[in-house]
C-alpha cells in the first residue's frame, strides 16, 4: 500500500461568506497543490471539503497520513465523532443535529478506503505546508468575493 501524505486547510471571510480550501499531496518525490473556493460557505465545510477533495483524488487504497490544523475535522474522524453523528441520524450526542452531514458522509466513505493516520498541526505557525495550504486557501476565498 502506498503511503501519501496529505495538508489541508479552509478559510472563510466571514462565517458564513465566502470561503476557501488548500491541499498539498505528497508522494515520494511528487507534490501536488490543489485548490477551490465557494461564495456562500462556512470555514468547516471548507476544511472538510479540502480533506475529501485530495482524498478523491488517490486512485487505489493508500495508508494516507493526514495534517490539518482543524480540530473539527481531526477530532471527527479520530474520536469517532463522525462516526456516532451518523450512527444516531447525523445527530449529536447533545441531541442537536450534526452539521455538515453531506460532507462527513463522504469523508466517512473515503475514510473506509483508506488508512487515515490523523495528526493536528497549529496553524500559522512553522509548517511551510500548513502555511502554504493556508495561502492558496485564502486566495480561492478572495476569488468570491
Amino acid at each position: 500500500m502506498k503511503t501519501v501524505t496529505i495538508y489541508t486547510d479552509g478559510a472563510c471571510s466571514g462565517n458564513p461568506g465566502p470561503g476557501g480550501w488548500g491541499a498539498i499531496l505528497i508522494y515520494g518525490a511528487h507534490r501536488r497543490e490543489l485548490s477551490g473556493g465557494e461564495p456562500d460557505t462556512t470555514n468547516n465545510r471548507m476544511e472538510l471539503t479540502a480533506v475529501i477533495q485530495a482524498l478523491s483524488l488517490l486512485k487505489e487504497p493508500c495508508a494516507v497520513d493526514l495534517w490539518s490544523d482543524s480540530k473539527y475535522v481531526i477530532d471527527g474522524l479520530e474520536k469517532g465523532w463522525a462516526r456516532g453523528w451518523k450512527k444516531r441520524g447525523w445527530v449529536k450526542s447533545d441531541k442537536k443535529p450534526a452539521l455538515n452531514p453531506d460532507l462527513w458522509d463522504r469523508l466517512l466513505e473515503l475514510e473506509e478506503i483508506h488508512t487515515l493516520r490523523c495528526h493536528w498541526v497549529k496553524g500559522h505557525a512553522e509548517n511551510e505546508y500548513n502555511n502554504r495550504c493556508d495561502e492558496l486557501a485564502v486566495m480561492e476565498s478572495q476569488k468570491h468575493k
